[in-house]
Protein backbone atom coordinates (compact mmCIF):
# COMPACT_ATOMS: atom_id res chain seq x y z
CA UNK A 1 0.00 0.00 0.00
CA UNK A 2 1.53 3.31 -1.08
CA UNK A 3 1.06 6.13 1.43
CA UNK A 4 -0.28 9.47 0.22
CA UNK A 5 2.15 12.29 0.94
CA UNK A 6 0.74 15.81 1.20
CA UNK A 7 3.44 18.49 0.97
CA UNK A 8 3.68 20.93 3.85
CA UNK A 9 3.81 24.64 3.09
CA UNK A 10 7.36 26.08 3.14
CA UNK A 11 8.61 26.78 6.66
CA UNK A 12 11.63 27.89 8.66
CA UNK A 13 12.79 25.54 11.43
CA UNK A 14 15.42 26.72 13.90
CA UNK A 15 17.00 23.96 15.98
CA UNK A 16 18.58 25.27 19.18
CA UNK A 17 21.18 22.72 20.23
CA UNK A 18 21.65 22.08 16.52
CA UNK A 19 25.00 20.30 16.98
CA UNK A 20 23.69 18.03 19.73
CA UNK A 21 22.95 14.33 19.75
CA UNK A 22 19.19 14.66 19.21
CA UNK A 23 19.62 16.95 16.21
CA UNK A 24 22.15 14.61 14.61
CA UNK A 25 20.37 11.32 15.36
CA UNK A 26 16.73 12.26 14.99
CA UNK A 27 15.71 15.76 13.92
CA UNK A 28 17.82 16.36 10.81
CA UNK A 29 17.61 12.76 9.49
CA UNK A 30 13.82 12.93 9.98
CA UNK A 31 13.63 16.12 7.92
CA UNK A 32 15.80 14.60 5.21
CA UNK A 33 13.50 11.57 4.96
CA UNK A 34 10.49 13.89 4.65
CA UNK A 35 12.34 15.81 1.94
CA UNK A 36 13.03 12.58 0.04
CA UNK A 37 9.33 11.69 0.38
CA UNK A 38 8.31 15.02 -1.16
CA UNK A 39 6.67 16.36 1.99
CA UNK A 40 9.25 19.04 2.81
CA UNK A 41 9.34 21.57 0.02
CA UNK A 42 12.71 22.72 -1.37
CA UNK A 43 12.30 26.37 -0.34
CA UNK A 44 11.92 25.45 3.35
CA UNK A 45 14.83 26.32 5.61
CA UNK A 46 16.61 24.50 8.44
CA UNK A 47 18.79 26.66 10.69
CA UNK A 48 21.03 25.11 13.32
CA UNK A 49 21.87 27.29 16.33
CA UNK A 50 24.42 26.39 18.99
CA UNK A 51 27.53 27.60 20.82
CA UNK A 52 29.95 25.72 18.56
CA UNK A 53 32.13 27.95 16.40
CA UNK A 54 31.08 26.62 13.00
CA UNK A 55 30.21 28.20 9.71
CA UNK A 56 27.35 26.98 7.54
CA UNK A 57 29.69 24.88 5.38
CA UNK A 58 31.03 23.05 8.42
CA UNK A 59 27.54 22.50 9.79
CA UNK A 60 26.32 21.08 6.48
CA UNK A 61 29.24 18.63 6.50
CA UNK A 62 28.32 17.58 10.06
CA UNK A 63 24.69 17.03 9.07
CA UNK A 64 25.70 15.12 5.92
CA UNK A 65 27.61 12.66 8.11
CA UNK A 66 24.61 12.40 10.46
CA UNK A 67 22.25 11.64 7.57
CA UNK A 68 24.54 8.98 6.13
CA UNK A 69 24.72 7.33 9.55
CA UNK A 70 21.11 7.66 10.70
CA UNK A 71 19.16 7.67 7.42
CA UNK A 72 20.92 4.80 5.62
CA UNK A 73 19.73 4.13 2.10
CA UNK A 74 18.31 7.63 1.75
CA UNK A 75 21.54 9.54 0.99
CA UNK A 76 20.82 9.18 -2.70
CA UNK A 77 23.35 9.27 -5.52
CA UNK A 78 21.22 11.63 -7.64
CA UNK A 79 22.06 14.81 -5.77
CA UNK A 80 19.14 14.69 -3.32
CA UNK A 81 21.41 14.98 -0.31
CA UNK A 82 23.26 17.94 -1.80
CA UNK A 83 20.00 19.75 -2.56
CA UNK A 84 18.78 19.15 1.00
CA UNK A 85 22.06 20.41 2.48
CA UNK A 86 21.61 23.57 0.43
CA UNK A 87 18.52 24.35 2.55
CA UNK A 88 20.59 24.36 5.76
CA UNK A 89 22.20 27.32 7.49
CA UNK A 90 23.93 27.77 10.84
CA UNK A 91 24.30 30.49 13.47
CA UNK A 92 26.81 30.50 16.33
CA UNK A 93 24.69 31.76 19.20
CA UNK A 94 24.81 32.44 22.93
CA UNK A 95 21.49 31.36 24.44
CA UNK A 96 22.06 33.50 27.53
CA UNK A 97 23.75 36.47 25.87
CA UNK A 98 23.39 38.68 22.80
CA UNK A 99 25.80 37.05 20.36
CA UNK A 100 24.22 35.64 17.19
CA UNK A 101 20.62 36.70 17.78
CA UNK A 102 20.54 39.57 15.30
CA UNK A 103 21.95 37.33 12.57
CA UNK A 104 19.38 34.63 13.36
CA UNK A 105 16.55 37.16 13.13
CA UNK A 106 17.84 38.23 9.73
CA UNK A 107 17.63 34.67 8.40
CA UNK A 108 13.96 34.17 9.35
CA UNK A 109 11.41 34.70 6.58
CA UNK A 110 8.49 37.01 7.28
CA UNK A 111 5.74 35.22 5.37
CA UNK A 112 5.78 31.61 6.58
CA UNK A 113 5.55 29.37 9.62
CA UNK A 114 8.58 29.68 11.87
CA UNK A 115 9.21 26.91 14.38
CA UNK A 116 11.81 26.98 17.14
CA UNK A 117 12.90 23.54 18.33
CA UNK A 118 14.47 23.71 21.80
CA UNK A 119 16.77 20.68 21.78
CA UNK A 120 18.43 22.03 24.94
CA UNK A 121 18.09 21.66 28.69
CA UNK A 122 14.94 23.12 30.32
CA UNK A 123 17.11 25.66 32.13
CA UNK A 124 17.54 27.51 28.81
CA UNK A 125 13.87 27.58 27.79
CA UNK A 126 13.21 30.94 29.41
CA UNK A 127 16.38 32.59 28.09
CA UNK A 128 15.68 31.49 24.53
CA UNK A 129 11.98 32.36 24.61
CA UNK A 130 12.75 35.84 25.97
CA UNK A 131 15.36 36.54 23.29
CA UNK A 132 13.11 35.30 20.52
CA UNK A 133 10.53 37.83 21.68
CA UNK A 134 13.08 40.63 22.17
CA UNK A 135 14.50 40.19 18.67
CA UNK A 136 11.10 40.24 17.01
CA UNK A 137 10.91 36.58 15.98
CA UNK A 138 7.62 35.78 17.74
CA UNK A 139 4.39 36.39 15.84
CA UNK A 140 1.11 34.56 15.24
CA UNK A 141 2.84 32.09 12.90
CA UNK A 142 5.51 31.13 15.43
CA UNK A 143 5.67 27.75 17.16
CA UNK A 144 7.98 26.53 19.89
CA UNK A 145 8.84 22.84 20.33
CA UNK A 146 10.17 21.48 23.63
CA UNK A 147 11.49 18.02 24.47
CA UNK A 148 11.14 16.07 27.68
CA UNK A 149 12.00 16.16 30.49
CA UNK A 150 9.33 18.81 30.95
CA UNK A 151 10.04 19.49 34.57
CA UNK A 152 11.41 17.35 37.39
CA UNK A 153 8.26 17.56 39.50
CA UNK A 154 4.98 19.47 39.65
CA UNK A 155 6.57 22.69 40.91
CA UNK A 156 9.20 22.83 38.16
CA UNK A 157 6.67 21.87 35.46
CA UNK A 158 4.43 24.73 36.53
CA UNK A 159 7.40 27.10 36.44
CA UNK A 160 8.30 26.00 32.89
CA UNK A 161 4.70 26.42 31.77
CA UNK A 162 4.65 29.93 33.20
CA UNK A 163 7.93 30.74 31.46
CA UNK A 164 6.67 29.65 28.06
CA UNK A 165 3.28 31.29 28.61
CA UNK A 166 4.99 34.63 29.13
CA UNK A 167 6.10 34.61 25.48
CA UNK A 168 3.88 32.11 23.62
CA UNK A 169 0.20 31.20 23.65
CA UNK A 170 -0.62 27.60 24.62
CA UNK A 171 -1.68 27.00 21.01
CA UNK A 172 1.90 27.74 19.93
CA UNK A 173 3.61 25.36 22.36
CA UNK A 174 4.37 21.79 21.19
CA UNK A 175 5.58 19.47 23.97
CA UNK A 176 6.99 16.43 22.22
CA UNK A 177 6.63 12.89 23.51
CA UNK A 178 8.00 10.87 20.61
CA UNK A 179 5.97 7.83 21.68
CA UNK A 180 2.84 9.60 20.49
CA UNK A 181 4.29 9.78 16.99
CA UNK A 182 4.61 6.02 16.64
CA UNK A 183 2.28 4.51 14.07
CA UNK A 184 1.00 1.85 16.44
CA UNK A 185 0.29 4.34 19.23
CA UNK A 186 -1.99 6.26 16.92
CA UNK A 187 -3.56 2.99 15.87
CA UNK A 188 -4.73 2.56 19.46
CA UNK A 189 -7.38 5.14 18.68
CA UNK A 190 -8.11 3.67 15.26
CA UNK A 191 -8.58 0.19 16.72
CA UNK A 192 -10.79 1.45 19.54
CA UNK A 193 -12.91 4.05 17.84
CA UNK A 194 -12.90 2.79 14.25
CA UNK A 195 -14.07 -0.77 14.92
CA UNK A 196 -17.45 -1.62 16.38
CA UNK A 197 -15.93 -5.02 17.20
CA UNK A 198 -13.84 -3.66 20.09
CA UNK A 199 -15.35 -0.51 21.57
CA UNK A 200 -18.46 -2.20 23.10
CA UNK A 201 -16.11 -4.57 24.98
CA UNK A 202 -13.65 -1.87 26.07
CA UNK A 203 -14.72 -1.57 29.70
CA UNK A 204 -14.63 -3.23 33.13
CA UNK A 205 -17.49 -5.57 32.28
CA UNK A 206 -15.42 -7.45 29.70
CA UNK A 207 -11.75 -6.55 30.36
CA UNK A 208 -10.03 -8.46 33.17
CA UNK A 209 -6.91 -6.28 33.21
CA UNK A 210 -4.54 -4.34 30.97
CA UNK A 211 -0.73 -4.54 30.90
CA UNK A 212 1.56 -1.87 29.49
CA UNK A 213 5.22 -2.83 29.11
CA UNK A 214 8.12 -0.72 27.85
CA UNK A 215 11.29 -2.81 28.19
CA UNK A 216 14.80 -1.84 27.09
CA UNK A 217 17.93 -3.95 26.70
CA UNK A 218 20.25 -0.95 27.01
CA UNK A 219 21.54 0.53 30.25
CA UNK A 220 21.80 4.20 31.10
CA UNK A 221 24.68 4.67 28.66
CA UNK A 222 25.96 8.23 28.50
CA UNK A 223 22.92 9.58 30.35
CA UNK A 224 24.11 8.49 33.78
CA UNK A 225 24.23 11.91 35.42
CA UNK A 226 20.75 12.85 34.23
CA UNK A 227 19.25 9.41 34.82
CA UNK A 228 20.48 9.14 38.40
CA UNK A 229 18.55 12.33 39.17
CA UNK A 230 15.45 11.16 37.35
CA UNK A 231 15.05 7.38 37.50
CA UNK A 232 12.57 5.24 35.60
CA UNK A 233 9.57 6.88 37.27
CA UNK A 234 10.37 10.35 35.99
CA UNK A 235 12.13 9.33 32.78
CA UNK A 236 9.52 6.89 31.46
CA UNK A 237 6.47 6.41 33.67
CA UNK A 238 5.43 10.06 34.02
CA UNK A 239 5.37 10.63 30.27
CA UNK A 240 5.63 7.66 27.89
CA UNK A 241 3.65 5.09 29.89
CA UNK A 242 1.24 7.73 31.17
CA UNK A 243 0.42 8.69 27.58
CA UNK A 244 -0.15 5.06 26.59
CA UNK A 245 -2.40 4.60 29.62
CA UNK A 246 -4.43 7.66 28.62
CA UNK A 247 -4.91 6.50 25.03
CA UNK A 248 -5.94 2.99 26.04
CA UNK A 249 -8.32 4.17 28.79
CA UNK A 250 -9.83 7.45 27.59
CA UNK A 251 -13.42 8.04 26.55
CA UNK A 252 -14.20 8.64 22.86
CA UNK A 253 -13.48 12.29 22.03
CA UNK A 254 -16.15 14.18 20.13
CA UNK A 255 -13.70 14.75 17.26
CA UNK A 256 -10.15 13.72 16.40
CA UNK A 257 -8.86 17.21 17.07
CA UNK A 258 -6.28 18.54 19.55
CA UNK A 259 -8.41 19.81 22.42
CA UNK A 260 -11.14 17.11 22.38
CA UNK A 261 -8.46 14.38 22.44
CA UNK A 262 -6.40 16.06 25.15
CA UNK A 263 -9.48 16.83 27.24
CA UNK A 264 -10.24 13.09 27.43
CA UNK A 265 -6.64 12.19 28.25
CA UNK A 266 -6.66 14.72 31.07
CA UNK A 267 -9.82 13.15 32.53
CA UNK A 268 -8.02 9.79 32.75
CA UNK A 269 -5.07 11.26 34.65
CA UNK A 270 -7.36 13.05 37.08
CA UNK A 271 -9.29 9.82 37.68
CA UNK A 272 -6.18 7.83 38.68
CA UNK A 273 -6.24 6.59 42.27
CA UNK A 274 -3.22 7.06 44.52
CA UNK A 275 -1.00 3.98 44.30
CA UNK A 276 -0.70 1.81 47.40
CA UNK A 277 2.90 1.08 48.52
CA UNK A 278 2.43 -2.69 48.07
CA UNK A 279 1.43 -2.03 44.44
CA UNK A 280 4.85 -0.52 43.61
CA UNK A 281 8.02 -2.40 42.68
CA UNK A 282 11.32 -0.64 42.09
CA UNK A 283 14.44 -2.32 40.77
CA UNK A 284 18.06 -1.62 39.89
CA UNK A 285 20.04 -3.74 37.45
CA UNK A 286 23.24 -5.54 38.42
CA UNK A 287 26.35 -6.15 36.34
CA UNK A 288 26.21 -8.57 33.43
CA UNK A 289 29.93 -8.44 32.58
CA UNK A 290 32.87 -6.06 32.61
CA UNK A 291 31.54 -4.58 29.36
CA UNK A 292 28.06 -4.20 30.89
CA UNK A 293 28.48 -2.84 34.43
CA UNK A 294 25.71 -2.61 36.98
CA UNK A 295 23.62 0.51 37.40
CA UNK A 296 25.64 2.05 40.22
CA UNK A 297 28.93 1.67 38.35
CA UNK A 298 27.34 3.02 35.17
CA UNK A 299 26.18 6.23 36.86
CA UNK A 300 29.29 6.55 39.05
CA UNK A 301 27.33 6.51 42.30
CA UNK A 302 28.08 3.45 44.48
CA UNK A 303 25.25 4.31 46.89
CA UNK A 304 22.58 5.25 44.39
CA UNK A 305 19.01 4.37 45.31
CA UNK A 306 17.61 5.46 41.94
CA UNK A 307 15.43 2.91 40.17
CA UNK A 308 16.18 1.62 36.67
CA UNK A 309 12.95 -0.41 36.78
CA UNK A 310 9.48 0.35 38.09
CA UNK A 311 6.21 -1.59 38.03
CA UNK A 312 2.85 -0.32 39.25
CA UNK A 313 -0.64 -1.64 39.75
CA UNK A 314 -2.98 1.23 38.96
CA UNK A 315 -6.73 1.81 39.21
CA UNK A 316 -8.90 4.37 37.44
CA UNK A 317 -11.95 5.52 39.38
CA UNK A 318 -14.56 6.08 36.69
CA UNK A 319 -17.56 4.18 35.34
CA UNK A 320 -15.71 2.56 32.44
CA UNK A 321 -12.79 1.10 34.39
CA UNK A 322 -13.85 0.73 38.03
CA UNK A 323 -12.40 -2.54 39.34
CA UNK A 324 -10.15 -3.22 36.34
CA UNK A 325 -6.44 -3.01 37.23
CA UNK A 326 -3.79 -1.61 34.92
CA UNK A 327 -0.28 -3.02 35.34
CA UNK A 328 2.52 -0.76 34.11
CA UNK A 329 6.22 -1.62 33.98
CA UNK A 330 9.35 -0.23 32.40
CA UNK A 331 13.02 -1.00 32.90
CA UNK A 332 16.53 -1.04 31.51
CA UNK A 333 18.89 -3.96 30.88
CA UNK A 334 16.00 -6.38 30.44
CA UNK A 335 16.05 -9.56 28.38
CA UNK A 336 14.44 -8.05 25.28
CA UNK A 337 13.47 -4.71 23.78
CA UNK A 338 9.71 -4.65 23.76
CA UNK A 339 6.93 -2.10 24.00
CA UNK A 340 3.55 -3.78 24.08
CA UNK A 341 0.04 -3.29 25.43
CA UNK A 342 -1.94 -6.40 26.34
CA UNK A 343 -5.68 -6.08 26.81
CA UNK A 344 -6.70 -9.29 28.61
CA UNK A 345 -10.40 -10.00 28.36
CA UNK A 346 -12.39 -11.93 30.94
CA UNK A 347 -13.16 -15.62 30.55
CA UNK A 348 -16.50 -16.68 29.17
CA UNK A 349 -18.94 -16.88 32.10
CA UNK A 350 -19.42 -20.61 31.58
CA UNK A 351 -17.53 -23.25 29.61
CA UNK A 352 -19.81 -25.73 27.86
CA UNK A 353 -16.80 -27.95 27.11
CA UNK A 354 -15.84 -28.85 30.68
CA UNK A 355 -12.68 -28.22 32.66
CA UNK A 356 -10.71 -30.91 30.82
CA UNK A 357 -10.99 -28.98 27.53
CA UNK A 358 -9.00 -26.10 29.00
CA UNK A 359 -9.71 -22.38 28.98
CA UNK A 360 -7.85 -19.56 27.27
CA UNK A 361 -8.40 -15.83 27.58
CA UNK A 362 -8.87 -13.60 24.57
CA UNK A 363 -5.97 -11.14 24.49
CA UNK A 364 -5.44 -8.17 22.20
CA UNK A 365 -1.70 -7.45 21.97
CA UNK A 366 -0.66 -4.13 20.47
CA UNK A 367 3.07 -4.08 19.67
CA UNK A 368 4.72 -0.67 19.57
CA UNK A 369 8.24 -1.95 19.03
CA UNK A 370 9.84 -3.90 17.56
CA UNK A 371 7.78 -5.34 14.67
CA UNK A 372 4.86 -2.95 15.09
CA UNK A 373 1.51 -4.66 14.76
CA UNK A 374 -1.54 -6.14 16.44
CA UNK A 375 -2.26 -9.72 17.48
CA UNK A 376 -5.63 -11.02 18.65
CA UNK A 377 -5.38 -14.28 20.60
CA UNK A 378 -8.51 -16.40 20.13
CA UNK A 379 -9.58 -19.85 21.26
CA UNK A 380 -10.22 -22.70 18.80
CA UNK A 381 -10.44 -26.47 18.88
CA UNK A 382 -7.14 -28.31 18.74
CA UNK A 383 -7.06 -30.22 15.42
CA UNK A 384 -7.44 -33.97 15.45
CA UNK A 385 -9.64 -36.65 17.00
CA UNK A 386 -9.93 -37.40 20.67
CA UNK A 387 -12.54 -34.95 21.89
CA UNK A 388 -12.80 -31.24 22.40
CA UNK A 389 -9.51 -29.67 23.44
CA UNK A 390 -9.17 -25.91 23.29
CA UNK A 391 -6.00 -24.09 22.20
CA UNK A 392 -5.02 -20.46 21.81
CA UNK A 393 -4.02 -19.23 18.35
CA UNK A 394 -2.88 -15.76 17.27
CA UNK A 395 -4.47 -13.71 14.51
CA UNK A 396 -1.43 -11.62 13.69
CA UNK A 397 -1.04 -8.45 11.63
CA UNK A 398 2.39 -6.93 11.12
CA UNK A 399 2.12 -3.32 9.97
CA UNK A 400 5.31 -3.65 7.93
CA UNK A 401 3.82 -6.55 5.96
CA UNK A 402 0.25 -5.31 5.72
CA UNK A 403 0.76 -1.59 5.15
CA UNK A 404 4.40 -1.05 4.19
CA UNK A 405 4.67 1.29 1.18
CA UNK A 406 6.51 -0.78 -1.44
CA UNK A 407 8.76 -2.29 1.22
CA UNK A 408 9.87 1.08 2.63
CA UNK A 409 10.05 1.71 6.34
CA UNK A 410 7.11 3.75 7.66
CA UNK A 411 7.88 7.31 8.79
CA UNK A 412 9.37 7.39 12.26
CA UNK A 413 7.89 9.34 15.14
CA UNK A 414 9.99 12.47 14.67
CA UNK A 415 9.11 12.70 10.98
CA UNK A 416 5.41 12.69 11.77
CA UNK A 417 5.59 15.01 14.76
CA UNK A 418 7.76 17.65 13.11
CA UNK A 419 5.41 17.76 10.12
CA UNK A 420 2.46 18.11 12.53
CA UNK A 421 4.19 21.13 14.09
CA UNK A 422 4.42 22.76 10.68
CA UNK A 423 0.74 22.03 9.98
CA UNK A 424 -0.25 23.45 13.35
CA UNK A 425 -1.79 20.17 14.53
CA UNK A 426 -1.35 19.68 18.30
CA UNK A 427 -3.33 16.43 18.63
CA UNK A 428 -0.23 14.31 19.35
CA UNK A 429 1.38 16.83 21.71
CA UNK A 430 0.87 17.25 25.45
CA UNK A 431 -0.99 20.27 26.78
CA UNK A 432 0.32 22.18 29.79
CA UNK A 433 -2.45 21.12 32.16
CA UNK A 434 -1.97 17.49 31.10
CA UNK A 435 1.73 17.62 32.03
CA UNK A 436 0.95 19.18 35.39
CA UNK A 437 -1.75 16.61 36.16
CA UNK A 438 0.70 13.77 35.43
CA UNK A 439 3.26 15.24 37.83
CA UNK A 440 0.56 15.78 40.47
CA UNK A 441 -0.09 12.01 40.38
CA UNK A 442 3.59 10.95 40.23
CA UNK A 443 5.01 13.25 42.92
CA UNK A 444 3.25 11.56 45.89
CA UNK A 445 4.51 8.15 44.73
CA UNK A 446 8.12 9.37 44.73
CA UNK A 447 7.63 11.24 48.02
CA UNK A 448 6.14 8.10 49.56
CA UNK A 449 9.07 5.81 48.89
CA UNK A 450 11.49 8.47 50.08
CA UNK A 451 9.55 8.83 53.31
CA UNK A 452 9.51 5.05 53.80
CA UNK A 453 13.19 4.72 52.89
CA UNK A 454 12.42 2.25 50.10
CA UNK A 455 15.39 1.01 48.09
CA UNK A 456 15.26 -0.67 44.68
CA UNK A 457 15.37 -4.46 44.48
CA UNK A 458 18.39 -5.78 42.57
CA UNK A 459 17.73 -7.71 39.38
CA UNK A 460 20.01 -9.49 36.94
CA UNK A 461 20.86 -7.75 33.69
CA UNK A 462 19.25 -9.70 30.87
CA UNK A 463 16.32 -10.85 33.01
CA UNK A 464 12.67 -9.80 33.01
CA UNK A 465 13.19 -7.62 36.09
CA UNK A 466 12.90 -8.01 39.87
CA UNK A 467 11.18 -11.10 41.24
CA UNK A 468 8.92 -8.82 43.27
CA UNK A 469 7.32 -7.65 40.01
CA UNK A 470 6.30 -11.23 39.24
CA UNK A 471 4.85 -11.49 42.74
CA UNK A 472 2.86 -8.31 42.13
CA UNK A 473 1.00 -10.23 39.41
CA UNK A 474 0.93 -13.63 41.09
CA UNK A 475 -0.85 -12.21 44.12
CA UNK A 476 -3.70 -11.45 41.72
CA UNK A 477 -3.38 -14.86 40.00
CA UNK A 478 -2.11 -13.20 36.84
CA UNK A 479 1.18 -13.15 34.96
CA UNK A 480 3.13 -10.71 32.85
CA UNK A 481 3.12 -11.00 29.09
CA UNK A 482 5.23 -9.23 26.50
CA UNK A 483 8.95 -9.71 27.22
CA UNK A 484 10.48 -12.64 25.40
CA UNK A 485 14.17 -13.25 24.63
Amino acid sequence: MVSRVIPVDPFDLVVFGGTGDLARRKIVPALFRRYCAGQMQPDSRLIGAARSELDSTGYRAMMADAIREHAPGRACEDGTLERFLGMIDYVTLDAQGDAGWARLAGLISEDRVRAFYLSVGPGLFGDIAERLRTHGMVNDRSRIVVEKPFGHDLESARALNRTLAAHFDEGQVYRIDHYLGKETVQNLMAVRFGNVLFEPLWNAQYVDHIQITVAETVGVGGRGEYYDRAGAMRDMMQNHLMQLLCLIAMEPPARFEPDPVRDEKLKVIRALDPVEPHHIVRGQYEALSAEHPGYRAAVGNPRSTTESYVALKVHISNWRWSGTPFYLRTGKRLVARSSVINVVFKDAPHSIFGAEAGRHANILSIRLQPNEGITLHVTIKEPGPGGMRLVEVPLNMSFAEALGPDGEDPPDAYERLIMDVMRGNQTLFMRGDEVEAAWAWVDPIIAGWRKRGDVPKPYESGSTGPLDADQLMKRDKREWRGIKP
